[in-house]
């Protein structure tokens, strides 16, 4: 299936041991005749989505919840509200959630996209967090195009309502999966900065500035005695004779895989310590 899949990871091999044969960490979403509809895939198995997002997926739309909590602003013109989707708002480590900026524009009204002619302000999304959390690019719906005939432009714009959304995770630094975690929440602060304008006349550009409490909480690891003991969400499933089980197969399949595996492993490391050193 791996190999029907095209995901088989080359970058592992014999010398790896137990790593041959994984493959690269992703997500295929299918409809019911199992034609793919979406696929999610990272450089990192440290790096997932929210289950919330395969949802989306699927359905073709965001399903927000009215459980999410949510920071309000804006105007007559701009009503603004912030949450966070997935995992009911909460942190974990490397679990992508999505800041989900939602903006509901009074009738007449738009606000513009890049690119923005001179003396407009296009709609921007900035998010800051504690150090560990990794905030990447909003992502913003497609616009649409209002042509002013007086101009002769054609200006990208939103209008009625439109989510834009931010996606962010957080690194060991903030939550890791080897230590109890170091608090119980953290805050996100929001900045909008946008420039809401009718057919006829523009509002003054706006700058709205929210904050966010979210709980972090640590992450569902299996019941192996590798993974216990480090303050995280241990399973009821026992995986030890299971793993007993893939290790006896690989080691039938490649006796020296493990000891291979091991000197690798020490070399990496007294490489990392010489690099310490020299720096």
């Amino acid at each position: 299936m791996i190999r029907r899949y095209g995901i088989l990871n080359d970058q592992v091999g014999r010398e790896d041991a137990f790593l041959e044969g994984i493959p690269y960490p992703g997500v295929y979403v299918t409809d019911e005749d199992g034609v793919v509809v979406a696929k999610f895939f990272h450089d990192t198995y440290k790096k997932r989505d929210s289950p919330e997002m395969f949802i989306d997926a699927a359905l073709g739309r965001l399903e927000n919840s009215d459980e999410e909590e949510r920071a309000r602003g804006g105007d007559q013109e701009v009503e603004i509200s912030v949450s966070v989707h997935g995992g009911k708002g909460t942190i974990r480590q490397g679990i992508l959630r999505q800041l989900v900026v939602h903006c509901e524009l009074q009738e007449g009204f738009h606000l513009y996209g890049e690119p923005a002619p001179s003396g407009l302000v296009p709609t921007e999304v900035r998010v800051s967090g504690p150090p560990g959390l990794v905030v990447e690019e909003p992502i913003f719906p497609p616009s649409k195009i209002l042509r002013l005939e007086s101009m002769g432009v054609d200006l990208a714009v939103w209008a009625g309502s439109l989510d834009i959304l931010v996606p962010f995770y957080a690194i060991g630094e903030l939550a890791s999966e080897t230590r109890p975690l170091d608090g119980d929440s953290v805050e996100l602060d929001v900045e909008i900065r946008y420039q809401a304008c009718s057919d006829v006349a523009c509002s003054l550009p706006k700058t709205e500035k929210l904050k966010l409490d979210l709980n972090l909480d640590v992450i569902d690891v299996p019941d192996l005695g590798i993974h216990r003991g480090h303050g995280q969400r241990e399973g009821n499933f026992r995986g030890a004779r299971h793993m007993a089980r893939l290790v006896f197969r690989k080691l039938r399949k490649n006796p020296l895989g493990l000891p291979r595996l091991m000197l690798k492993t020490i070399k990496l490391e007294m490489a990392a310590k010489r690099r310490n050193r020299s720096d």
